[in-house]
C-alpha cells in the first residue's frame, strides 16, 4: 500500500486524523470549506469561555445546536461532582449538544447579568435564546434526562443532526468496504469536534482493521484525556489486544486438524475462535465459544463466555453478529 491509496497516510509520527495529517485528495476534509456539509462548526465539543469570548461560544454557536453554558468556580465542591457528570453526558451526546464553561471569579460580569446567584448552575441556549436550566450537583441519571429532553425540543440543531448524519453515513460507508470515505467523514466531523469519541474511535477501529495498528495505538495512546475511557475507544483496544493474541496462535488448518481428531480439544477451538475473528468470520468465531461452552461450561474458568463476551465489545453491541450470538448465549443460559 502507498501514500497514493492509503486513506491514513500522514507525515511525521502524528497520529492520523484531521485535516492536517489525513491525506484523501482534492475535494475532502482538508480542501475547500464549501465541500465539506460540517465546515459551518466552530469550536470544540466541551471549552472554557469569557466574557470577551461568550457572544461567539455560546449565543453564535447556539443557533447550530443546543450550548449548554456552566458556570463554575475552583472552590465550588458541588461544581466538582457536577463537571465529570456534565462532560460525559455531553460527550455521549456525540455533538448535538455542547458545552461551553465559565469561571464565575474569572468572569463576573455575564452570571451577573443573567442573575446567577449560586452555583453550579447550567442554562441552555437554543438559537441564541436561553431556554432550560438548573442549579446545583445532579445525579448521571437526570443530567442525562435534561440533555435528551433539550436535543428532542430543539431538533438537535442544525450542526449536531449534520455531525450525526455524517457519523451513520460513516459507518454505512466502512461497512461496505469504503474505507476512504469513512476516513474523510471522520476527519471532517474532527475537524470540528476533535473530542467527537464517535469518530476519534471510528478512525482508529480502521487503522487497526486495515493494517495500521501501530498507528491505531498511537491515537489511542493521544487520545485527549476527556475520552480515554469513552466506549469507543475502548472496543478499539479490545480488537487491537485480539489481533495481538491471534498473531501468536498460528496455522488454521492445524487446528482445524486437531478438532478432527478430537472435537473436545478446546485449547484449538478457542484458538480458531481467535483466527475466525481475525479473519472477519464473527458469526463462525462466536460458534466456536459457543460450542465449548456448551460442552464444558467451567472450561478455564468460563473462559469461552469471557472471550465472547470481548468479541461483543470489539464488535459493538448493535452489530447483527454480536445480536445473533448474544440470543443464542442468553438461550444457553437461561433455558
Amino acid at each position: 500500500m502507498t501514500s497514493n491509496d492509503n486513506p491514513f497516510a500522514a507525515g511525521g509520527n502524528a497520529p492520523a486524523y484531521g485535516s492536517q495529517t489525513v491525506e484523501f485528495g482534492a475535494g475532502t476534509a482538508g480542501g475547500d470549506p464549501a465541500a465539506n456539509p460540517l465546515a459551518p462548526a466552530g469550536g470544540a465539543l466541551i471549552k472554557e469561555t469569557s466574557t470577551a469570548e461568550f457572544q461567539n461560544d455560546v449565543i453564535a454557536e447556539s443557533r447550530n445546536q443546543p450550548v449548554l453554558i456552566d458556570f463554575w468556580a475552583p472552590w465550588c465542591g458541588p461544581c466538582k461532582q457536577l463537571t465529570p457528570v456534565l462532560e460525559a453526558a455531553v460527550r455521549k451526546a456525540g455533538g448535538k449538544v455542547k458545552l461551553v464553561k465559565m469561571n464565575i471569579d474569572e468572569h463576573p460580569a455575564i452570571p451577573g447579568q443573567m442573575g446567577i446567584q449560586s452555583i453550579p448552575a447550567v442554562l441552555a441556549f437554543v438559537d441564541g435564546q436561553p431556554v432550560d436550566g438548573f442549579m446545583g450537583a445532579q445525579p448521571e441519571s437526570q443530567v442525562q434526562a435534561f440533555i435528551e429532553k433539550l436535543i428532542k425540543t430543539s431538533g438537535g440543531g442544525a450542526q449536531g443532526a449534520a455531525i450525526a448524519e455524517a457519523l451513520d453515513q460513516a459507518a454505512q460507508a466502512a461497512a461496505a468496504g469504503d474505507i476512504n470515505g469513512a476516513a474523510q467523514i471522520y476527519a471532517m466531523v474532527l475537524q470540528q469536534e476533535p473530542e467527537n469519541a464517535t469518530a476519534y474511535g471510528g478512525m482508529a477501529g480502521l487503522m487497526a482493521d486495515h493494517g495500521q495498528e501501530d498507528r491505531a495505538r498511537q491515537m489511542l495512546d493521544q487520545a485527549p484525556e476527556t475520552m480515554r475511557e469513552a466506549p469507543e475507544l475502548q472496543a478499539v483496544r479490545t480488537k487491537l489486544e485480539l489481533a495481538d493474541k491471534v498473531a501468536q496462535i498460528g496455522d488454521p488448518a492445524a487446528l482445524e486438524a486437531r478438532l478432527a481428531d478430537d472435537p473436545g480439544d478446546h485449547d484449538a477451538r478457542f484458538d480458531l475462535a481467535q483466527i475466525l475473528n481475525a479473519q472477519g468470520d464473527r458469526d463462525g468465531a462466536a460458534e466456536q465459544l459457543l460450542e465449548i461452552m456448551k460442552a464444558d461450561r467451567e472450561w478455564r474458568e468460563d473462559g469461552a463466555r469471557l472471550e465472547l463476551l470481548k468479541f461483543f465489545e470489539a464488535w459493538g453491541q448493535t452489530d447483527p453478529a454480536t445480536v445473533r450470538a448474544r440470543r443464542k448465549l442468553s438461550t444457553m443460559l437461561f433455558r
